[in-house]
């Protein structure tokens, strides 16, 4: 069974950081586009982060430009996502995502484009 688990989830306070983590069991993630998203409450789900296949490529949403960074290792099938100088904003359930895509050195952004999803990481930014 394909599954995706994030980690690292918390309260926050304005400032601070953490580092969110996506682990895979039942496929390795070599193969797979990987994608960080968010929904806050009474928002609709946007994307935060997104990584090629090789991990080469990245894209990032304007706002967190700067404040995040995303990275995956391949060999122990994890995809991370470093959240700095976090904002109140940026509060949300953060979930990762995964499918294969066509191009392995382009990046998808777009949620409709995966098929596989965790369930999701509560982070909490106090002002």
């Amino acid at each position: 069974q394909l599954q995706l688990v994030e980690s690292g989830g918390g309260l926050v306070h304005a400032g601070g950081s953490l580092r969110l983590s996506c682990t895979a069991s039942g496929f390795t993630l070599e193969d797979y586009a990987i994608g960080w998203f968010r929904q806050a409450p009474g928002k609709e789900r946007e994307a935060v982060a997104c990584i090629s296949t090789s991990g080469t490529n990245r894209n990032y949403a304007d706002s967190v430009k700067g404040r995040f960074t995303m990275s995956r290792d391949n060999a122990k099938n994890t995809v991370s996502l470093q959240m700095n100088s976090l904002k109140p904003e940026d509060t949300g359930v953060y979930y990762c995502a995964a499918f294969i895509p066509n191009y392995y050195e382009a990046t998808y952004c777009a949620a409709s484009r995966y098929d596989n999803w965790g369930q999701g990481t509560q982070v909490t930014v106090s002002s």
